[in-house]
């Protein structure tokens, strides 16, 4: 097939050359359980990686002469594959985005701009707050430094500062970084303390009992004592 410019289209090679790909003469052959066999000849080297069942595949191609080894060429892909899988998953992407401020800013427009910075922290990407001085404003820096401490207060939950607010010109700039996640708190931790505490006494309530008796006691007496009175006057 030829495209219109009347050239060959040839199918690119791979990367690393295997079996009947590799086009040298002549290769350092070793072999799968890492042992150096020799320098063999390109079809010597196939015939003794297919005796096997297993692959030629180049792994020096720039050594004289290139060095090839005995593999299984698939396993050998699919294992790279996973291990590159694993290194990126273990890679973070730091991404910064930057939000604009005056030091005479609008209250609505401040909470918009602190909506946007909230919504970056919790993306896990780091925010570059500037704060824009013009004319005059130059004269009182610290009115830029407190809006840049008041906005770090605001979103304390979502972010720490990273880099402190620095004068850059006719710029003051800070950077904020987003919190790590806080681990959560294992079940049954707040309940220590209240198993913890001693139970409360159970005879107090049943003190009072010998007093009931005492006082249920000293009517009879003195019903006792008030009828020998009456026996008294009778008998005279």
């Amino acid at each position: 097939m030829r495209p219109r410019g009347g050239q060959d289209v040839r199918p690119a090679e791979p990367r690393t050359r295997v079996n009947e790909t590799i086009r040298v003469p002549q290769v350092r052959l070793i072999d799968d359980d890492g042992s150096q066999i020799g320098v063999k000849a390109r079809d010597e080297a196939l015939e003794y990686a297919w005796a096997k069942n297993l692959d030629l595949v180049e792994v020096a191609p720039d050594a004289n002469p290139p060095v090839c080894r005995v593999m299984d060429y698939g396993k050998y892909r699919y294992d790279q594959e996973q291990k590159q899988k694993l290194a990126r998953k273990h890679q973070s992407t730091i991404t910064i985005k930057e939000i604009k401020l005056r030091p005479k800013i609008d209250p609505h427009d401040y909470a918009t701009k602190k909506g946007h910075v909230v919504r970056f922290l919790r993306q896990r990407d780091k925010v570059k707050v500037t704060i824009m001085f013009r004319g005059r404003e130059m004269s009182h820096p610290e009115r830029g430094r407190a809006l840049l401490e008041r906005l770090a207060e605001d979103v304390s939950e979502l972010g720490v500062i990273e880099s402190a607010p620095i004068q850059d010109g006719r710029n003051m700039v800070m950077l904020l970084a987003p919190v790590r996640e806080v681990p959560p708190t294992k079940p049954g931790a707040n309940e220590a303390p209240a198993q913890s505490a001693p139970p409360e006494p159970e005879p107090e309530p049943e003190a009072p009992a010998p007093a009931a008796k005492k006082k249920a006691a000293k009517p009879k007496a003195a019903t006792v004592a008030a009828a020998a009175p009456e026996q008294e006057t009778t008998s005279t």
